[in-house]
């Protein structure tokens, strides 16, 4: 599982692992491979600097990456002045307030206490707070940058580079990776139609070929639909140098979901219990099926909002689904390989059966070929 790119990265195997756990991270690297810590989530950059700092002494002197959701153009006001949280908030409809409470209330979600702040706010696309993420990330020796919205601003590229990191963007379509391709990028991720979050229309048998073709000699890594170390074969088989894991360590034991019913609904669900769904952030997202889903995507309901409007419309009511584990809309973004995470295992058993599944299937397409 070595790779032109794995040894340029100095890692022992050529599989990245995206997941928003600082612990997964960590422990993806210590495994050989190179944990990429998601950063969407951090709207305070001490609290990025410090799970940095906590990654950077326990990655075992292994490389690191970090993932951010930074838009390529700059969203603004009317009067040229860079959009605001509150500016955003200003923009959402009474009515899809409505919809929300009356979309909680008709599964009896209680509020949160007095004084509470909701969880996690999808914030991270906007340009201060990835901006404010990226000084905290190049104080750190992370080695990889990758942006799930495309190619990041011009000059975040050329900061990268200047600092020694390779930037990473990932793509849907080979239209995508070219124009990736041509903003300096150094890695391209094909993400198929399979994957968790935010995904495209295309699936990764097809796409990952296209891509490899589309943007020669750029390594691409394969993503969407891949947790068995036979996938990872055929993966490179297609052309990618590498591949790109993310729903696969939601059930590991270091991951860190604060929700035991969650859990087992994952552990529990089929490929074809997820949908590529707008209810989380606006954009197209995979998910598991839930009630909160099938009440967005109905037509009776109001639509979701564009993003960023839908992410932060809906910030305080996931909390509450999550704090109280209210299981008929308790839902994550995940991929269709979500139907063989049948148990949690440690990182390090997810690289011991990828490592075996790959040399199975090395060694069965050496018996085709005539060669074992």
């Amino acid at each position: 599982m070595q790779t032109e790119l794995s040894k340029q990265l100095g890692i022992e195997y050529a599989v990245f692992g995206f997941t928003p756990f600082p612990a997964v991270a960590a422990a993806i690297s210590r495994a050989g491979g190179l944990g990429v810590l998601g950063a969407v989530r951090y709207t305070a950059p001490d609290d990025l600097a410090r799970d940095l700092d906590w990654m950077r002494r326990h990655v075992d002197g292994r490389p690191y990456g970090l993932d951010v959701v930074m838009p390529a153009t700059k969203a603004e006001t009317p009067q040229g002045r860079g959009l605001t949280e509150a500016d955003v908030e200003a923009m959402i409809p009474e009515g899809h307030r409505r919809f929300v409470e009356e979309t909680l209330a008709a599964h009896g979600v209680p509020p949160l206490a007095d004084g509470e702040a909701s969880g996690w706010r999808v914030t991270g696309w906007m340009e201060q707070v990835a901006r404010g993420q990226l000084d905290v990330a190049f104080d750190h020796p992370v080695k990889l940058l990758a942006n799930a919205l495309g190619p990041p601003p011009a000059d975040v590229v050329a900061r990268a580079h200047d600092n020694g990191v390779l930037v990473a963007a990932l793509a849907g379509s080979a239209r995508h990776a070219r124009k990736h391709a041509d903003a300096g990028i150094d890695i391209v991720v094909a993400q198929g139609y399979e994957a968790g979050g935010h995904t495209g229309e295309i699936a990764s048998m097809v796409l990952t070929p296209e891509v490899t073709e589309a943007v020669a000699p750029l390594p691409v890594l394969a993503a969407g639909g891949i947790g068995s170390g036979e996938q990872v074969a055929a993966a490179l088989a297609l052309g990618a140098q590498g591949v790109w894991l993310g729903s696969v360590w939601l059930t590991t034991t270091e991951a860190d979901l604060h929700s035991p019913a969650l859990t087992r609904k994952l552990l529990a669900a089929e490929s074809g219990d997820t949908v590529r769904s707008r209810a989380l952030t606006g954009k197209p997202a995979r998910q598991l099926r839930t009630g909160w889903t099938d009440a967005w995507d109905d037509p009776a309901g109001p639509g979701t909002l564009p993003m960023p409007l839908q992410g932060l419309l809906v910030a305080e009511a996931v909390s509450r689904i999550q704090k109280y584990e209210v299981e008929p809309l308790l839902g994550t973004p995940v991929g269709q390989i979500v139907g063989r995470m049948r148990s949690e295992r440690s990182v390090r058993a997810v690289f011991d059966d990828l490592t075996r599944g790959f040399e199975r299937a090395v060694d069965r397409m050496n018996r085709i070929a005539g060669r074992a």
